[in-house]
């Protein structure tokens, strides 16, 4: 078997030899990521070998490569396994094949659209390093949601052969990059092919010569990605290049990713013999396709005016932020360069080609992809309440002499895919106690009221054993750095080896934009020092996150933080975690007893670690922009400062610097070590109560998925159809 609901039936690569063929399934299964968030799949493949299992990073294509004949023909023979396995199938089987979907159900007459989801980067696990953070996890869960729910969407990304890099930080604090290419045949991906079995490879132009591209599928259930690749050998050296790296390279690199993952993108589909009837542009990386679908109406024979009315009818565009360089632009002269012929197949003028990208009546020098984005899309959407007010605030040049309030941009607030983010110890729990169906419900508020029902000491229980997990990973992570001689002593306890289990642990891991101000506490160190060494109440903080490989203030930053986990002065209650990525986020979400999160405002979209954080009992303790602006009602976690933000830098970061302590100190670390007789912070637990029922109704994938499908892609796709 191969394939998906939405995509082409594209067959597997050859099973492993030595796979005892009445196992032969499981190859299946593990190259359909599907296992990742089905804890009973997850569980088989941890029982064919758990060293190897550890070993491989959670990755059963890999394991399955490499686990012994004899190791593989022991469990063939075991009759446990046997029925544990049967039982996996019976489920992956039902998944796959059932039609009964929330899609199905709700909006049978659209049972004939099609939504293409364009991403720059998808984060769906581990195995497949093509992701960098928020923006690409967003993009998986994205994906994941849709095929629980039957939603018919098809992704669209880059391969990426090195994938992002690796990180190292270095004795003296440095981030150092590493870039390492990934097997692709231990990944959970093939080779996509035609029916007559020829491999896809599309034809991109670009400056007068052709790049040709070459397509991969991997099934995420029901949902069919194809990633592009351009290492391929009748590629220049420089365009097999192009492809090979997240966010690497010059300005010149980035626009032709952009123009392969437009472009290309809306060609692959076209090779696929795929008809969408609603293209979505998850970000400006990839606004290029509706440069790409102009021209295909245009070479169908309409106007330039009714084919920009097409494309924008089946368009929907999502900004992700408010900060300026997170906004591609492009010279002039580089535009010229690489899409005059294009206007030719347009019928247009250079002037107004250059117009696509640059707000009505400006001067700009450089074409924006956003303004191209918004342009040309006619359902478009923030990630937050407060992001989409704020994109109105911040677009609403493009629409002269219409106020802010009116500005054609809505929202969709962000949220996370439940069955990914959480942890193995809370969803027994909760299936003990808010029932054994509650992960089919999870979107509804009502059933949330039953997490009263959990026992103090069994909700404490849990979330210490999820905290010793945390420092065992912690620990074990700076063990095999050392057996690998990567290390110096100093940094074997700076990345945490000397946390303590029953010490109030704070978690802060996101990227580190210098926005993110993730050296706010260090603004007074004396005053943290009292904090974190209070013998009575003490306090750490584990910090994990990359900076971009350009971005020097980021990776300052970082220095900061480990320079501060070395010194002895803190006593070993600061840690940096060094390789922040979807393996890791999972320990420090899971095991941490409070997620702080200090952006400076109204700089922060959405975000959504401290939702996923939140799901499995973590407090949140945050500014209030992006999510938590919508989220924080009083009891639920912490609030930094209010609504109202000083324009003058200094001044907001002298102010949330103080309320940050006066919450730490008088509120937060009071409340966690105020225990009973049994040793119970019940106070604290009501929070953590609280939190769970606040947050994971409302901020999950599910909602997520349905508003986007509800008051964006229905609509799209109406229109759509009403054009074929």
């Amino acid at each position: 078997m191969g394939g998906s609901l939405n995509g082409a039936h594209i067959p597997l690569p050859p099973v492993p030899p030595h796979l005892p063929s009445s196992l032969n399934r499981l190859w299946e299964v593990a190259h359909n990521l599907w296992w990742s968030w089905y804890p009973e799949a997850r569980a088989l493949f941890e029982a064919l070998d758990r060293t190897q299992w550890k070993l491989t990073s959670h990755n059963p294509v890999r394991m399955l490569r490499e686990m012994s004949p004899e190791r593989l023909a022991a469990v063939a023979a075991n009759p446990s396994f046997h029925r544990r396995y049967d039982g996996v199938l019976l489920a992956f089987d039902d998944y796959m094949e059932r039609r009964s979907t929330w899609f199905a159900r709700k909006h049978p007459e659209m049972v004939d659209s099609l939504i293409a989801y364009f991403s720059p980067e998808f984060g769906l696990h581990q195995s497949l390093p093509i992701y960098s953070g928020g923006l690409g996890v967003l993009a998986g869960d994205h994906c994941k949601e849709s095929s629980d729910l039957g939603v018919p969407l098809v992704g669209m990304g880059f391969l990426y052969p090195q994938g992002y890099f690796h990180q190292r930080i270095s004795a003296d604090g440095w981030q150092q990059a590493r870039y390492e290419p990934f097997s692709v045949s231990d990944a959970p991906i093939r080779p996509a092919v035609l029916p007559d079995g020829q491999r896809v490879v599309v034809q991109v132009p670009v400056d007068g010569r052709t790049i040709d591209v070459r397509v991969w599928q991997v099934d995420v259930g029901r949902v069919s990605l194809y990633l592009m690749d351009t290492d391929v050998e009748s590629n220049a050296p420089w365009d097999r290049e192009l492809s090979a790296r997240l966010y690497g390279g010059d300005q010149e690199n980035r626009i032709l990713q952009e123009i392969v993952l437009g472009i290309g993108g809306v060609r692959v589909l076209h090779a696929l013999g795929l008809r969408p009837t609603v293209f979505h542009a998850n970000e400006g990386h990839a606004a290029f396709l509706m440069l790409e679908r102009l021209r295909d109406y245009r070479e169908g024979g309409l106007s330039f005016e009714d084919a920009i009315e097409a494309v924008r009818a089946s368009t929907v565009f999502t900004t992700h932020t408010p900060v300026p360089a997170g906004h591609d632009t492009f010279p002039f002269t580089m535009m010229e360069k690489y899409f005059m012929p294009f206007c030719t197949s347009l019928g247009i003028g250079r002037e107004q080609f250059l117009e696509l990208g640059r707000a009505p009546g400006s001067n700009d020098a450089a074409f924006n992809m956003t303004v191209l984005a918004l342009q040309l899309s006619g359902h478009r959407n923030g990630v937050s309440c407060v992001h989409g007010e704020i994109s109105r605030r911040m677009w609403a040049h493009l629409w002269p002499g219409m106020s802010p309030e009116k500005v054609p941009i809505g929202s969709v607030t962000n949220g996370i895919h439940v069955p990914t983010w959480i942890a193995p110890e809370m969803r027994k729990l909760y299936a003990k106690y808010i029932g054994p169906d509650w992960m089919v419900r999870h979107e509804d508020p009502t059933l949330w009221e039953r997490v009263a029902d959990i026992p103090d000491i069994e909700l404490w229980d849990v979330r210490l054993s999820l905290k010793r997990k945390l420092l065992w990973h912690v620990n074990e992570c700076a063990r095999q750095r050392w057996i690998h001689g990567e290390v110096d002593p100093t940094q074997v306890l700076a990345s945490g080896t000397l946390l303590a289990p029953q010490t109030l642990t704070i978690g802060f891991a996101r990227r580190f934009a210098t926005y993110k101000r993730a050296t706010l506490l260090f603004q007074d160190l004396e005053r943290l020092k009292r904090l974190l060494q209070d013998p009575w109440r003490p306090v750490q903080i584990i910090f994990a996150g990359k900076a971009h490989p350009a971005d020097e203030p980021g990776k300052y930053f970082i220095h900061e933080v480990y320079s501060m986990a070395k010194d002895h002065g803190f006593g070993g209650h600061i840690a940096f975690v060094e390789e922040y990525d979807i393996h890791t986020a999972k320990f420090l979400i899971h095991g941490v007893d409070v997620w702080l999160n200090t952006p400076r405002p109204p700089q922060e979209a959405c975000g959504t670690s401290g939702q996923k954080a939140a799901l499995n009992g973590v407090p949140h303790l945050s500014v209030l922009d992006g999510w938590w602006a919508e989220g924080y009602n009083g009891a639920n976690g912490w609030a930094i400062g209010g609504r109202e933000f000083d324009a003058d830098p200094a001044v907001q970061d002298a102010a949330d610097r103080e309320a940050l302590f006066q919450i730490l100190e008088n509120e937060v670390v009071p409340l966690y070590y105020s225990r009973d007789a049994d040793g119970v912070p019940r106070g604290w637990l009501g929070v953590v109560r609280e939190t769970i029922r606040s947050v994971t109704p409302r901020f999950c994938a599910r909602r997520m998925v349905k508003d986007y499908t509800e008051q964006l892609y229905i609509p799209a796709s109406q229109q759509s159809l009403s054009r074929r």
